[in-house]
Protein backbone atom coordinates (compact mmCIF):
# COMPACT_ATOMS: atom_id res chain seq x y z
CA UNK A 1 0.00 0.00 0.00
CA UNK A 2 1.21 3.75 -0.61
CA UNK A 3 2.05 5.70 2.08
CA UNK A 4 0.30 8.96 2.57
CA UNK A 5 3.35 10.48 2.00
CA UNK A 6 4.37 9.25 -1.62
CA UNK A 7 0.62 9.71 -2.49
CA UNK A 8 1.03 13.89 -1.67
CA UNK A 9 4.10 13.87 -3.77
CA UNK A 10 2.01 12.39 -7.39
CA UNK A 11 1.09 15.45 -9.35
CA UNK A 12 -2.08 15.99 -10.82
CA UNK A 13 -2.30 15.83 -14.77
CA UNK A 14 -2.28 19.41 -15.50
CA UNK A 15 -5.42 20.66 -17.23
CA UNK A 16 -4.17 22.07 -21.23
CA UNK A 17 -4.72 26.10 -21.23
CA UNK A 18 -7.01 27.40 -23.79
CA UNK A 19 -3.92 28.78 -25.59
CA UNK A 20 -2.73 24.61 -25.79
CA UNK A 21 -6.56 23.59 -27.07
CA UNK A 22 -6.34 26.10 -29.68
CA UNK A 23 -3.03 25.55 -30.97
CA UNK A 24 -3.97 21.96 -30.78
CA UNK A 25 -6.73 22.55 -32.88
CA UNK A 26 -5.08 24.14 -35.44
CA UNK A 27 -2.22 21.87 -36.09
CA UNK A 28 -5.10 18.93 -36.16
CA UNK A 29 -6.78 20.87 -39.30
CA UNK A 30 -3.97 23.07 -40.84
CA UNK A 31 -4.03 20.30 -43.91
CA UNK A 32 -7.25 18.51 -44.44
CA UNK A 33 -10.86 19.14 -42.98
CA UNK A 34 -12.01 17.50 -39.58
CA UNK A 35 -14.53 16.06 -41.53
CA UNK A 36 -12.74 14.54 -44.75
CA UNK A 37 -15.76 12.73 -45.54
CA UNK A 38 -17.94 15.25 -45.75
CA UNK A 39 -17.67 16.53 -49.30
CA UNK A 40 -19.92 19.43 -49.16
CA UNK A 41 -19.88 22.52 -50.26
CA UNK A 42 -18.35 21.31 -53.73
CA UNK A 43 -16.71 23.97 -55.93
CA UNK A 44 -20.15 24.21 -57.92
CA UNK A 45 -22.04 24.92 -54.65
CA UNK A 46 -20.23 27.90 -53.66
CA UNK A 47 -20.25 29.52 -56.74
CA UNK A 48 -24.01 29.12 -56.94
CA UNK A 49 -24.91 30.16 -53.55
CA UNK A 50 -22.02 33.05 -54.06
CA UNK A 51 -24.10 34.40 -57.39
CA UNK A 52 -27.27 34.04 -56.07
CA UNK A 53 -26.54 36.14 -53.39
CA UNK A 54 -24.97 38.67 -55.65
CA UNK A 55 -28.96 38.95 -57.57
CA UNK A 56 -30.69 38.14 -54.13
CA UNK A 57 -28.82 41.28 -52.67
CA UNK A 58 -28.73 43.21 -55.92
CA UNK A 59 -24.80 44.10 -55.30
CA UNK A 60 -21.93 43.69 -57.47
CA UNK A 61 -19.23 40.61 -55.88
CA UNK A 62 -17.55 42.15 -52.81
CA UNK A 63 -13.71 41.73 -54.09
CA UNK A 64 -10.86 42.09 -51.97
CA UNK A 65 -9.51 44.28 -54.12
CA UNK A 66 -12.15 46.80 -54.91
CA UNK A 67 -12.87 47.48 -50.67
CA UNK A 68 -11.12 50.48 -48.90
CA UNK A 69 -9.93 50.26 -45.52
CA UNK A 70 -12.12 51.97 -42.31
CA UNK A 71 -11.55 54.40 -40.14
CA UNK A 72 -13.49 52.01 -37.51
CA UNK A 73 -12.05 48.35 -36.65
CA UNK A 74 -15.04 47.40 -35.04
CA UNK A 75 -17.58 48.67 -37.56
CA UNK A 76 -15.43 46.75 -40.28
CA UNK A 77 -15.01 43.34 -38.68
CA UNK A 78 -11.06 44.35 -38.45
CA UNK A 79 -10.64 46.21 -42.30
CA UNK A 80 -8.38 48.50 -41.15
CA UNK A 81 -4.37 48.11 -42.37
CA UNK A 82 -3.46 48.45 -38.44
CA UNK A 83 -3.15 44.80 -37.32
CA UNK A 84 -3.06 45.49 -33.35
CA UNK A 85 -6.03 48.09 -34.64
CA UNK A 86 -7.52 45.62 -36.30
CA UNK A 87 -7.47 42.66 -33.37
CA UNK A 88 -9.27 45.41 -31.40
CA UNK A 89 -12.01 45.71 -33.48
CA UNK A 90 -12.75 42.62 -33.79
CA UNK A 91 -12.47 41.54 -30.26
CA UNK A 92 -15.27 44.44 -29.10
CA UNK A 93 -17.11 43.06 -32.31
CA UNK A 94 -17.51 39.33 -30.62
CA UNK A 95 -21.32 38.94 -29.08
CA UNK A 96 -22.57 42.01 -30.09
CA UNK A 97 -24.30 44.24 -32.34
CA UNK A 98 -22.01 46.10 -35.35
CA UNK A 99 -23.37 49.40 -34.24
CA UNK A 100 -22.58 48.32 -30.44
CA UNK A 101 -19.16 47.56 -31.56
CA UNK A 102 -18.46 50.76 -33.46
CA UNK A 103 -19.97 52.92 -30.70
CA UNK A 104 -17.18 51.17 -28.07
CA UNK A 105 -14.28 51.45 -30.22
CA UNK A 106 -15.27 55.42 -30.87
CA UNK A 107 -15.35 55.57 -27.17
CA UNK A 108 -12.09 53.88 -26.87
CA UNK A 109 -10.61 56.00 -29.45
CA UNK A 110 -12.11 59.41 -27.84
CA UNK A 111 -10.48 58.29 -24.33
CA UNK A 112 -6.82 57.21 -24.65
CA UNK A 113 -6.44 58.36 -28.60
CA UNK A 114 -6.38 56.47 -31.54
CA UNK A 115 -3.80 53.61 -31.85
CA UNK A 116 -2.23 55.16 -28.88
CA UNK A 117 -2.09 51.53 -27.38
CA UNK A 118 0.42 52.26 -24.62
CA UNK A 119 -1.96 54.41 -23.05
CA UNK A 120 -4.59 51.73 -23.20
CA UNK A 121 -2.20 48.81 -21.52
CA UNK A 122 -1.17 50.87 -18.60
CA UNK A 123 -4.06 52.67 -17.35
CA UNK A 124 -6.47 51.45 -14.72
CA UNK A 125 -8.80 48.83 -15.80
CA UNK A 126 -11.45 50.38 -14.60
CA UNK A 127 -10.75 53.48 -17.43
CA UNK A 128 -11.06 51.11 -19.95
CA UNK A 129 -13.81 49.28 -19.04
CA UNK A 130 -15.72 52.58 -18.43
CA UNK A 131 -14.75 53.27 -21.86
CA UNK A 132 -16.11 50.29 -23.50
CA UNK A 133 -19.70 49.85 -21.64
CA UNK A 134 -21.90 51.11 -24.17
CA UNK A 135 -20.50 48.06 -26.35
CA UNK A 136 -21.43 45.31 -24.06
CA UNK A 137 -19.14 43.13 -21.83
CA UNK A 138 -17.10 45.86 -21.04
CA UNK A 139 -15.56 44.37 -18.46
CA UNK A 140 -14.48 40.98 -19.93
CA UNK A 141 -13.41 42.78 -23.36
CA UNK A 142 -11.28 45.56 -21.15
CA UNK A 143 -9.44 42.82 -19.59
CA UNK A 144 -8.97 40.97 -22.99
CA UNK A 145 -7.36 43.85 -24.71
CA UNK A 146 -4.88 45.00 -21.60
CA UNK A 147 -3.86 41.42 -21.49
CA UNK A 148 -3.45 41.18 -25.63
CA UNK A 149 -1.52 44.19 -25.60
CA UNK A 150 0.61 43.83 -22.49
CA UNK A 151 1.82 40.25 -24.52
CA UNK A 152 2.74 41.94 -27.71
CA UNK A 153 4.38 44.87 -25.93
CA UNK A 154 6.70 41.69 -23.66
CA UNK A 155 6.89 39.17 -27.09
CA UNK A 156 7.99 41.72 -29.33
CA UNK A 157 9.14 44.97 -27.16
CA UNK A 158 6.78 47.55 -28.64
CA UNK A 159 3.05 46.98 -29.29
CA UNK A 160 3.11 46.28 -32.98
CA UNK A 161 2.61 43.29 -34.76
CA UNK A 162 2.76 45.12 -38.27
CA UNK A 163 5.38 41.95 -39.32
CA UNK A 164 2.49 39.96 -39.82
CA UNK A 165 1.60 42.54 -43.03
CA UNK A 166 4.86 41.79 -44.80
CA UNK A 167 4.86 41.21 -48.30
CA UNK A 168 6.91 39.63 -50.83
CA UNK A 169 8.36 43.61 -51.53
CA UNK A 170 9.47 43.38 -47.63
CA UNK A 171 12.39 41.28 -48.84
CA UNK A 172 13.04 37.21 -49.46
CA UNK A 173 11.31 35.31 -46.35
CA UNK A 174 9.34 38.19 -45.20
CA UNK A 175 5.82 37.44 -45.96
CA UNK A 176 4.32 34.97 -43.88
CA UNK A 177 1.88 31.71 -44.39
CA UNK A 178 -1.29 31.99 -43.58
CA UNK A 179 -0.67 29.11 -40.88
CA UNK A 180 2.02 31.21 -39.72
CA UNK A 181 -0.02 34.25 -38.90
CA UNK A 182 -2.88 32.01 -37.76
CA UNK A 183 0.01 30.96 -34.87
CA UNK A 184 0.58 33.60 -33.73
CA UNK A 185 -2.89 35.52 -33.20
CA UNK A 186 -4.45 32.62 -31.98
CA UNK A 187 -1.67 32.03 -29.33
CA UNK A 188 -3.15 35.57 -27.37
CA UNK A 189 -5.69 34.88 -24.80
CA UNK A 190 -9.15 36.44 -26.04
CA UNK A 191 -8.06 35.39 -29.85
CA UNK A 192 -10.04 32.45 -31.41
CA UNK A 193 -10.01 30.82 -35.06
CA UNK A 194 -12.56 33.43 -35.92
CA UNK A 195 -11.16 36.74 -34.70
CA UNK A 196 -8.07 35.28 -36.51
CA UNK A 197 -9.81 34.83 -39.34
CA UNK A 198 -11.33 38.09 -39.45
CA UNK A 199 -8.54 39.30 -39.32
CA UNK A 200 -6.52 37.50 -41.96
CA UNK A 201 -9.33 38.44 -44.27
CA UNK A 202 -10.14 42.22 -43.78
CA UNK A 203 -6.84 43.77 -42.39
CA UNK A 204 -4.30 41.20 -44.32
CA UNK A 205 -6.14 40.66 -47.08
CA UNK A 206 -5.41 36.52 -47.16
CA UNK A 207 -7.90 34.52 -48.63
CA UNK A 208 -9.66 33.13 -45.02
CA UNK A 209 -13.57 31.90 -44.35
CA UNK A 210 -14.58 33.06 -41.08
CA UNK A 211 -17.77 31.76 -39.56
CA UNK A 212 -19.59 33.93 -36.75
CA UNK A 213 -23.25 33.11 -36.08
CA UNK A 214 -24.54 33.89 -39.38
CA UNK A 215 -22.29 32.26 -41.57
CA UNK A 216 -22.24 28.90 -39.08
CA UNK A 217 -26.59 29.17 -39.49
CA UNK A 218 -26.79 29.53 -43.01
CA UNK A 219 -24.02 26.83 -43.71
CA UNK A 220 -26.25 24.08 -41.92
CA UNK A 221 -29.14 25.23 -43.81
CA UNK A 222 -27.41 24.35 -47.02
CA UNK A 223 -26.17 21.31 -45.68
CA UNK A 224 -22.60 22.34 -45.82
CA UNK A 225 -21.09 21.31 -42.37
CA UNK A 226 -22.21 17.92 -40.58
CA UNK A 227 -24.52 18.68 -37.97
CA UNK A 228 -22.61 17.63 -34.86
CA UNK A 229 -19.84 20.53 -36.21
CA UNK A 230 -19.09 22.91 -33.69
CA UNK A 231 -18.28 26.66 -34.95
CA UNK A 232 -14.48 25.86 -34.86
CA UNK A 233 -14.38 22.78 -36.77
CA UNK A 234 -17.36 24.75 -39.01
CA UNK A 235 -15.07 26.88 -39.89
CA UNK A 236 -11.90 24.35 -40.60
CA UNK A 237 -14.02 22.48 -42.79
CA UNK A 238 -15.38 25.53 -44.66
CA UNK A 239 -12.23 27.09 -44.84
CA UNK A 240 -10.97 24.34 -46.69
CA UNK A 241 -14.05 23.34 -49.19
CA UNK A 242 -14.63 26.63 -50.54
CA UNK A 243 -12.64 28.47 -53.41
CA UNK A 244 -10.24 31.01 -52.39
CA UNK A 245 -11.39 33.24 -54.91
CA UNK A 246 -15.02 33.21 -53.26
CA UNK A 247 -14.29 33.67 -49.56
CA UNK A 248 -14.40 36.56 -48.84
CA UNK A 249 -17.73 37.68 -51.13
CA UNK A 250 -19.47 34.87 -49.49
CA UNK A 251 -18.10 35.60 -46.32
CA UNK A 252 -19.62 39.00 -46.75
CA UNK A 253 -22.99 38.38 -48.15
CA UNK A 254 -23.86 35.28 -46.46
CA UNK A 255 -23.25 37.77 -43.27
CA UNK A 256 -25.61 40.40 -44.75
CA UNK A 257 -28.52 37.77 -46.03
CA UNK A 258 -28.47 36.54 -42.41
CA UNK A 259 -29.24 40.16 -40.77
CA UNK A 260 -31.96 41.26 -42.87
CA UNK A 261 -33.62 37.89 -44.43
CA UNK A 262 -36.59 37.23 -42.27
CA UNK A 263 -37.40 33.47 -43.73
CA UNK A 264 -34.62 31.79 -42.44
CA UNK A 265 -34.23 33.09 -39.10
CA UNK A 266 -33.82 30.37 -36.11
CA UNK A 267 -37.59 31.25 -34.59
CA UNK A 268 -38.74 28.91 -37.61
CA UNK A 269 -40.14 32.53 -39.20
CA UNK A 270 -42.11 31.18 -42.74
CA UNK A 271 -40.96 34.14 -45.12
CA UNK A 272 -39.25 34.02 -48.32
CA UNK A 273 -35.45 33.24 -48.20
CA UNK A 274 -33.51 32.17 -51.48
CA UNK A 275 -31.53 29.79 -49.96
CA UNK A 276 -34.33 28.04 -48.77
CA UNK A 277 -35.98 28.12 -52.10
CA UNK A 278 -32.18 27.05 -53.33
CA UNK A 279 -32.32 24.36 -51.35
CA UNK A 280 -35.78 23.14 -52.36
CA UNK A 281 -35.05 23.73 -56.76
CA UNK A 282 -31.93 22.58 -56.36
CA UNK A 283 -29.62 24.91 -58.70
CA UNK A 284 -29.63 28.99 -58.71
CA UNK A 285 -31.25 29.37 -61.93
CA UNK A 286 -34.61 28.06 -61.28
CA UNK A 287 -34.16 24.44 -63.08
CA UNK A 288 -34.60 21.65 -61.01
CA UNK A 289 -32.05 19.41 -60.68
CA UNK A 290 -31.79 15.32 -59.75
CA UNK A 291 -28.57 15.36 -59.19
CA UNK A 292 -28.87 18.16 -57.08
CA UNK A 293 -31.79 16.44 -55.44
CA UNK A 294 -29.93 13.33 -54.85
CA UNK A 295 -27.01 15.24 -53.35
CA UNK A 296 -29.67 16.43 -50.93
CA UNK A 297 -30.80 13.16 -49.82
CA UNK A 298 -26.91 12.15 -49.03
CA UNK A 299 -26.81 14.95 -47.26
CA UNK A 300 -29.97 14.43 -45.02
CA UNK A 301 -29.06 10.69 -44.33
CA UNK A 302 -25.39 11.60 -43.75
CA UNK A 303 -27.23 13.88 -40.92
CA UNK A 304 -29.49 11.24 -40.17
CA UNK A 305 -26.52 8.57 -39.55
CA UNK A 306 -24.64 10.75 -37.60
CA UNK A 307 -27.30 10.97 -34.57
CA UNK A 308 -27.50 7.48 -34.08
CA UNK A 309 -24.79 6.01 -32.37
CA UNK A 310 -25.34 8.54 -29.41
CA UNK A 311 -29.13 7.19 -29.99
CA UNK A 312 -28.56 3.57 -29.63
CA UNK A 313 -25.08 2.85 -30.04
CA UNK A 314 -22.47 2.81 -32.76
CA UNK A 315 -22.61 -0.04 -33.42
CA UNK A 316 -25.72 0.61 -35.78
CA UNK A 317 -23.62 2.88 -37.79
CA UNK A 318 -20.33 0.96 -38.97
CA UNK A 319 -18.13 2.87 -41.02
CA UNK A 320 -18.82 0.43 -43.86
CA UNK A 321 -22.63 1.11 -43.72
CA UNK A 322 -21.85 4.80 -43.58
CA UNK A 323 -19.66 4.91 -46.30
CA UNK A 324 -21.88 2.89 -48.68
CA UNK A 325 -25.29 5.21 -48.25
CA UNK A 326 -23.20 7.82 -48.95
CA UNK A 327 -21.53 6.36 -52.15
CA UNK A 328 -25.04 5.31 -53.07
CA UNK A 329 -26.77 8.53 -52.95
CA UNK A 330 -23.81 11.16 -53.26
CA UNK A 331 -24.34 12.52 -57.15
CA UNK A 332 -22.18 15.15 -58.54
CA UNK A 333 -24.49 18.52 -58.08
Amino acid sequence: MRRRDEALEISPTPTPSPVSKKMKLLTSYSTTSPFPEFEHPTPTEAREVHNLLTKSLNMQPPTKGARRFEKNSATSCGNVQNVVDSLIGTILSQNTSSRNSSNAKSSLDRKFGKHNFEAIANAPLKDVVDSLRCGGLANKKGATIQKLLRSIKERHGDYSLQYLASTDSDGPGAKLTDDEIMQELISYDGVGPKTASCVLLFCLRRDSFAVDTHVYRLSKLLGWVPVKADRVRAQAHLDKRIPDELKYGLHVMLIQHGRICKGCKKDGSSGACVLKDYMAIGTSDGIPSLYSYLGEMSRTVTHLFSFLPNLAGSHLVTPVSRGAIRWFFDCPS
